[in-house]
């Protein structure tokens, strides 16, 4: 069977109907806000129209399973209006019922305050900070263009819409993503500009004076300036099918924009074009008002007449239609299924880490030098694989040999060049994981984790499987001073639910780091490190066992006997950990050496192991090239970093600092020399 047609296929329907039908949505949208006392009514009053377009005439959708992988994908960017979607999902045959709209924002709703993305069918992802949505759907349209390369139209062939608002554009990720999105031509995705001119603070002719159309022009986007078109719901319709009808595909194909002037709040009397229109509860009195307006029985509440109902719940005939015809495509595809199952799960396909490589006991190597290796070894065993940096590709061990870059003329090509734009890089990489198929990669030094760390947090709260090569892990950074060496993000971003941070001693680490993270279920930093460290013969005989219990025992004092202290440590200063041990034996100190490159998966052992490792009453000291904020949880006292670095190479920087065994020895006595006194 031929795969879809490229315009989705005409949809008559009553003018009566589709009006009582938004103005239905547009009463749902002020009474699940009332109810709550809390919530954003006008927009998604203003966006019913385009909303109910979107959903019954140009997607493809199947409402009764919400991860159809050839379906096409939609994302709310100003999430604030939330209720909206809620709205047409229920409508629309999805598992949310209006009981459900009715807990609007309430404890153990399925409607929280902003969609997220595991919590709700039919939420693709977590959105509310603003641009975020929209950096998200580049992300999607990239993974949408790889799969369809690789795979073939036949699986694959689908489209990305987002609605966004004035906040979204306003905000810097925007900037970002719509650059990007012009320079890969991303030629399936569809953003709406909804352009109400309001902001929580007034008008946003307050802080705003850009002109959208010839900025995202400059871009490289199709810009459609639809103008006064909020309210009619044919010509949005003709209006997107013509741009659906344009080149979408190769050299000359561009994202879209269309530019939508709204009226946030519209018919409310009193509140249209306000900006209590958009972060407040409307009142009973102006509601009742606006729906004898809408023609909406003013004295009740969450009305949905069965007429309605029965008219938008056609969705789940005609989407179950869709996905039946892609199902006989797909049981009659002769591709690769074993690639497609293991790309979708963003995983490698059986024996995908068999060919990693070993590391030779007693040589250098930087732990981003490493994890290239390993990502080299294992590229061709993980179909979904999307490798990238923002501008530091060789820096930061994310390239991939031989690779062809993914660019408009090369669509199913693995490495991506972000350039200078972390924030964006990580919520495409989101976009792209939530999407489902790609496996995404991405690096920049670990210092600029910062640039990045929203996406990242939303990453972390929608379990999104993406791996990040953070590297020049510490002050080890050398010369580049303090602007580039990282102190506080270790400490900042272990403290982020969800974010699994390793940071592994060594390149044998590094392997089992890089298998750990590929068969992770979330996110995963890998935090590596710029400067050359000595390969351990103690990770080569006990990483593969340990490393995946995210701290284990290193080495044990000679003898086996009992140790005195506990000398505990992640990465590059691992190194001088064993130093140290093996000094102290010469006063009588019996040292027991651990390594901790994953805090969060030595929490998720049991009360037995993590005692085994770290045995209750030996005093135990910590030493880590960063904040020693947090270690009180392991260590009794910790050598660390409490302040900015400085500029020098890195062996003075380190000597200087601390980071030494003789430095670990002398600080050990004195912790064995309190605890006696105690």
């Amino acid at each position: 069977m031929a795969p879809p047609t490229s315009l989705p296929p005409a949809v008559v329907q009553d003018p009566a109907l589709v009006e009582l039908g938004i103005n239905v949505v547009r009463g749902l949208a002020m009474d699940a806000p009332e109810a709550a006392n809390s919530g954003h009514s006008g927009t998604a009053m203003a966006l019913a129209p385009l909303a109910h377009v979107l959903w019954t005439r140009i997607m493809r959708h199947d409402p009764r399973a919400p991860q159809w992988p050839d379906r096409d994908r939609f994302v709310l960017s100003n999430g604030h209006a939330c209720i909206l979607q809620y709205a047409f999902l229920h409508l629309t045959g999805y598992d949310l019922t209006l009981e459900d709209i009715r807990q609007f924002r309430q404890w153990d709703s399925r409607t929280p305050g902003h969609p997220e993305h595991r919590h709700t069918a039919g939420i693709e992802v977590t959105t509310g900070p603003l641009g975020q949505g929209l950096a998200d759907s580049v992300g999607m349209a990239v993974a949408e263009r790889a799969l369809r390369a690789r795979f073939g139209s036949d699986v694959c062939d689908h489209r990305t819409f987002v609605i966004a608002g004035d906040g979204c554009f306003m905000e810097g990720i925007s900037h970002e993503a719509a650059s990007l999105a012009g320079h890969l031509g991303l030629g399936r995705l569809y953003a709406f500009y909804d352009d109400n001119h309001i902001t929580i603070d007034g008008p946003t002719e307050l802080a705003l004076s850009d002109n959208a159309p010839e900025r995202f022009a400059a871009y490289g986007w199709r810009v459609h300036d639809l103008g006064e078109m909020a309210n009619d719901v044919d010509g949005l319709d003709r209006a997107i099918r013509d741009a659906l009808a344009e080149e979408s595909d190769g050299p000359e194909a561009k994202p879209t924009l269309f530019v939508l002037r709204s009226h946030i709040g519209w018919p409310s009397p009193k509140l249209t074009d306000t900006a209590t229109a958009h972060g407040s509860p409307f009142g009973a009195e102006e509601i009742a008002v606006t729906k004898r307006i809408l023609g909406l029985p003013p004295d009740e509440t969450f009305w949905v007449p069965d007429q309605v109902r029965d008219f938008y719940q056609a969705e789940v005939t005609r989407g179950a239609a869709d996905r039946a015809a892609w199902q006989a495509r797909f049981d009659a595809w002769d591709g690769d299924k074993v690639a497609w199952d293991a790309a979708q799960a963003g995983r490698g396909v059986p024996g995908w880490d068999d060919h990693l490589p070993d590391f030779e006991v007693g040589t250098e190597l930087a732990t981003r030098h490493a994890i290239n290796q390993c990502i080299n070894a294992s590229a061709a065993g993980l179909p979904g694989l999307m490798a990238g940096s923002a501008d530091l590709t060789g820096n930061n061990g994310v390239a991939v040999k031989g690779a062809e870059l993914q660019s408009a003329t090369t669509p199913g090509g693995v490495q991506l060049h972000y350039g200078v734009r972390e924030h964006a890089m990580g919520a495409a990489m989101t976009g792209m994981a939530l999407h489902g198929g790609i496996l995404p990669v991405g690096g920049t030094f670990f210092c600029f984790s910062d640039y990045m760390r929203p996406a990242v947090r939303l990453a972390a709260l929608s379990r999104a499987h993406v791996i990040y090569s953070w590297t020049h892990d510490s002050i080890g950074l050398g010369e580049d001073g303090p602007t580039h060496q990282p102190i506080e993000q270790l400490a900042s971003l272990r403290a982020m639910p969800g974010l699994t941070l390793v940071r592994p001693a060594d390149a044998n680490e590094t392997a089992r780091a890089w298998i750990a993270a590929v068969n992770a279920d979330g996110p995963v930093g890998l935090v590596l490190t710029r400067q050359d460290v000595p390969v351990l013969a103690e990770t080569a005989e006990r990483a593969a066992e340990g490393l995946p219990r995210g701290g284990y025992v290193l080495a044990d004092p000679p003898g086996g006997g009992a140790p005195d202290i506990v000398l505990i440590g992640t990465g590059s200063e691992i190194q001088h950990c064993l130093a140290a041990a093996t000094e102290l034996v010469g006063s009588d100190i019996a040292a027991r050496v651990v390594s901790l490159p994953c805090w969060e998966w030595f929490e998720d052992q049991d009360d037995d192991y993590q005692d085994g490792v770290l045995p209750p009453g030996v005093p135990t000291l910590s030493i880590e090239a960063g904040s020693t904020f947090g270690w009180s949880r392991y260590a009794d006292d910790s050598i660390g970093i409490d302040h900015f670095g400085a500029s020098a190479p890195v062996k003075v920087v380190m000597e200087k600092f601390g980071f030494t065994a003789a430095h670990v020895v002398e600080r050990a006595q004195a912790l064995l020399e309190r605890q006696e006194q105690i």
